[in-house]
């Protein structure tokens, strides 16, 4: 008998591979819909070490998008949860706050990635790869911007000087999370500062909510 969990299980597959393609993923983005991510495979890749050997920036990127099961893969190696008892992430909190969002940016729109549900949630429509960016002409034609916004909110008591060192700390662990998965399976990637300070507002974010730092991904071009 097919139960209403098999049914849903079945619908939750097909979106997932629809937005395997380009063209279904844009679909989803014009219509305004969160992206289910396929879920993230831990086999394939090279080992640590060979990843801290390959690890670089890259700044000349392919158009191609990525596909669905890398996007999975990235963003779990980024800031997914690896201890789901007590919603554990890849990379560390703040006194038992989580402060880092990640907006996935795209030519066909910005999804924030949801790490509980490891999926992406829609947040506005439009290609804003390039005003993730000061001087950097590439960023505006590679497949994919990770934007990380820190959530100041969340830090009423703290200094400036505490903010900036946790925010920059966040980011950092983040962001090499990000350069070892690129490393191992022979993306591209690059951790960019040139963030222009307009570009929380350009997001809609919400108060209290900074972004000092950006990283771009792709496959390399050949």
């Amino acid at each position: 008998m097919t139960t209403r969990r098999d049914i849903n299980l079945g619908i939750l597959s097909s979106v997932a591979a629809a937005a395997t393609s380009g063209a279904a993923t844009s679909s989803l983005a014009q219509s305004g819909q969160d992206i289910v991510l396929a879920p993230p495979s831990m086999s394939g890749g090279k080992t640590i070490m060979q990843a801290l050997r390959d690890r670089q920036s890259i700044r000349d990127y392919s158009r191609k998008l990525l596909s669905n099961q890398d996007l999975s893969n990235l963003l779990w190696a980024a800031w997914g949860v690896n201890r789901s008892e007590h919603d554990g992430r890849t990379a560390p909190r703040w006194r038992d706050a989580y402060l880092l969002d990640i907006y996935v940016i795209r030519a066909d729109g910005v999804w924030l990635y949801e790490p509980r549900g490891h999926r992406l949630l829609f947040h506005m429509a439009g290609d804003l790869r390039g005003q993730t960016t000061i001087g950097q002409p590439f960023v505006a034609t590679a497949p994919l911007n990770l934007v990380y916004a820190f959530d100041t909110s969340k830090m009423p008591d703290a200094t400036e000087a505490e903010i900036n060192a946790t925010s920059g700390a966040t980011a950092g662990v983040t962001g090499q999370n990000v350069y070892l998965y690129c490393a191992a399976v022979g993306l591209a990637t690059v951790f960019r500062e040139s963030v222009p300070q307009s570009l929380a507002k350009t997001l809609k974010l919400p108060a209290g909510q900074i972004i000092q730092f950006a990283q771009t991904v792709g496959y390399p071009k050949t």
